[in-house]
């Protein structure tokens, strides 16, 4: 890896215009003697993907999302396509024929929605039906914005962080929502079920409909326009539906790493090491497109790490190294009777040897779970007052002991 400042790479090419390459390309910045060179491929500047369902719920104009630009000296080029990498010739080929020549590339592809098997009258990979997206990009946004409109029926299929927000943003314009979630409980990665319990009725409390242990397998369009109609869940259930948002989860998106023979790992992601290179030491990943020690993210904050380490390498830092991230899940929904907030961090559920400490406040509508193990805290789940949650996610974060003693006092919201 060479990362002995601007020197080394003068000609810095970033493939990607999201929160990644955004934070990179700030941070790295044109020295002496690098330029830094962006091919975005959305049109857009880059913006921040965590609020497309506030944007969805009009709840924000779409200008909140846009992140600080990257300074003048950063050459950002919206709209175009990476297609070919030449390592061989250490150059980037786009769509409209352009050739960037690179001594560092960095990955910063993201990540593409997973999308369902659906039957319907649509082949596996054309394009999904009119009322049918993912809610991925601004352009999703905007479709999706276009297609809602109050008392019309909608569908969400995945009850994931994403598949909440955009339930919640959807109810909040009007339209009849279900939600439609595989697994035994929403948020099932973060959540365990008494926690999941006050998630799902508070969704009930906007109008959302949930249905878990519930997968769709098929929709219904209309001949001629071939518009969504309705979907169909595996048992055999029919929902109306005039706007279907798939919320599934997302697949690194891999395709020009993987065509220049660099290695992809088990988790679907681009391989690097703990200096985010991958098994060409001129071409770096990071991001959701990145899969390090086996885990391949798909979280900002991961993003985001992994953009500050790589910048503070090539700045010359020879102590920058990634080590991982363990991130705090936070959800907030402000519609209702009263606003919901909830916070998860680690394990949502105890495994042997594992101890619980748990405490529930119907009257209040609090609920706090943590799991502890060997004098460490594992996991926690916290609804309603959040208070101390930045403690308890420190000491999950630093795998600090635990204070000697009753632990009881790790459930009060102002845990020392």
């Amino acid at each position: 890896m060479r990362t002995n400042g601007a020197a080394a790479d003068r000609r810095l090419v970033i493939v990607g215009g999201g929160p990644a390459a955004s934070r990179l390309a700030r941070r790295v910045g044109p020295a002496a003697a690098r330029s830094v060179t962006v091919l975005a491929e959305e049109p857009r500047p880059a913006y921040n993907r965590v609020l497309l369902a506030d944007v969805l719920a009009g709840r924000y104009p779409a200008e909140v999302m846009e992140l600080p630009r990257p300074p003048d000296a950063v050459r950002w080029h919206a709209g175009l396509r990476a297609v070919r990498i030449d390592r061989a010739a250490r150059r980037v080929l786009c769509h409209d024929g352009s050739s960037h020549p690179y001594d560092t590339l960095v990955l910063a592809t993201g990540a593409n929605p997973l999308l369902p098997p659906l039957r319907g009258p649509h082949s596996p990979g054309a394009a999904l039906p009119p009322g049918v997206r993912a809610l991925r990009t601004l352009a999703d946004c905007d479709t999706l914005s276009a297609a809602v409109t109050p008392s019309a029926p909608a569908v969400v299929v995945g009850g994931g962080l994403l598949g909440v927000l955009a339930a919640a943003a959807l109810a909040r314009r009007g339209a009849r929502v279900l939600l439609a979630q595989r697994a035994a409980h929403l948020l099932d990665r973060h959540l365990d079920p008494a926690a999941a319990a006050l998630l799902r009725a508070h969704l009930a409390a906007l109008g959302v409909e949930v249905h878990t242990e519930c997968a769709v397998s098929a929709l219904r369009t209309e001949p001629g326009t071939g518009a969504v109609r309705a979907v169909r869940p595996a048992d055999g259930y029919e929902a109306e539906a005039r706007v279907v948002v798939l919320a599934c989860g997302v697949r690194p998106r891999v395709a020009l790493a993987r065509d220049a023979g660099l290695p992809i790992g088990n988790a679907g992601g681009i391989v690097v090491d703990d200096l985010l290179t991958t098994a060409d030491p001129h071409v770096h990943a990071i991001g959701d497109c990145a899969e390090h020690s086996g885990v391949a993210y798909g979280l900002a904050g991961a993003a985001l790490d992994q953009a500050d380490t790589l910048a503070a390498a090539l700045n010359g830092d020879r102590t920058a190294r990634y080590t991982g991230t363990r991130a705090l899940v936070r959800l907030t929904l402000p519609d209702g009777p009263v606003p919901f907030d909830l916070a998860a961090f680690g394990l949502p559920v105890p495994a042997p040897p594992d101890d619980t400490l748990r405490l529930a406040d119907a009257t209040r509508g609090t609920y706090r779970s943590l799991v502890v193990r060997d004098d460490r805290l594992r996991g926690g789940v916290l609804v309603g007052d959040l208070g101390g949650v930045g403690h308890l996610a420190r000491a999950w974060q630093t795998d600090d002991p635990l204070p000697a003693g009753p632990l009881l006092h790790l459930l009060g919201p102002e845990t020392p």
